[in-house]
């Protein structure tokens, strides 16, 4: 059983660092402001569930366990508010470069 535990864990956190890796890559690549902001929170988000929650089935039921899940709920918490507030702030600067579109054209 521990074998099990130790070997989900594992596939847990490298499918965590593995979401992370490609969300960066997703970041450099992506041509917008908006779509790299995208990239950016699924990094955030599912990266770091999948990390955590491989490090919780290794740490087992401990006092670790109850911070792990507390930076969890902290990270889901402010992750996507932070991202909301970047990218309502960078759209109400209208800055042709948020979006691609030039925002002196009327067409």
């Amino acid at each position: 059983m521990p074998a099990l535990m130790n070997g989900l864990s594992a596939l847990l956190v490298l499918a965590g660092c593995v979401f992370c890796l490609i969300g960066a890559f997703g970041m450099m690549k992506m041509p917008s402001f908006i779509t790299r902001v995208h990239a950016a929170s699924l990094i955030d988000s599912l990266g770091a569930i999948l990390i955590i929650s491989g490090l919780v089935l290794q740490a087992g039921f401990t006092l670790t366990t109850i911070k792990l899940i507390l930076i969890l709920l902290f990270l889901l918490v402010t992750g996507p508010t932070a991202i909301h507030a970047l990218v309502n702030t960078a759209l109400h600067e209208d800055r042709s470069y948020i979006t691609g579109k030039d925002s002196s054209s009327n067409t």
